[in-house]
């Protein structure tokens, strides 16, 4: 279980290339969304964020703000990608069909299209040009040595 986390696919070097943009660029673009809000979280400040699944509006914000700086952070290290993926598909999933459900196509596009970003990813894992691949090796290499 643990090593298929960790797995980073095996491909040809240019899909590899092709999983280090889509991972740097899916996970920095998500960032930016994240980091306003990080800091909104510890601002002293009263959370007003909405509460789209019912949990509450600060524990809300911070399953955001997990996903978008945290996740993304890994996603973009390739590190856990696949698991990494699944809060960041989650929070896309609330934000398209929760919180803009009456809002029309315009804003749930953009959580929409990081959806199928996250689930490319979710599905391929990182490529080995990440910290999974080299995780994944040492598990490989230190379960033959036993």
């Amino acid at each position: 279980m643990i090593k298929t986390i960790f797995n980073p696919g095996s491909y040809p070097k240019n899909i590899d290339f092709a999983l280090l943009i889509l991972r740097i660029s899916g996970g920095g673009f998500m960032l930016t969304h994240g980091i306003g809000k990080f800091e909104n979280l510890f601002s002293g400040e009263p959370i007003l964020f909405p509460d789209p699944i019912g949990v509450g509006s600060t524990a809300s914000l911070a399953l955001v703000v997990f996903a978008e700086v945290f996740c993304s952070i890994f996603l973009m290290i390739g590190l856990t990608t696949r698991f990494s993926a699944i809060p960041l598909i989650i929070t896309m999933l609330v934000a398209a069909f929760i919180a803009h459900a009456s809002d029309g196509f315009g804003k749930q596009e953009l959580p929409l299209l990081y959806t199928v970003i996250y689930i490319v990813l979710l599905i391929s894992g990182s490529g080995k040009i990440a910290v999974d691949s080299l995780v994944f090796r040492k598990l490989t290499l230190s379960k033959t040595v036993k």
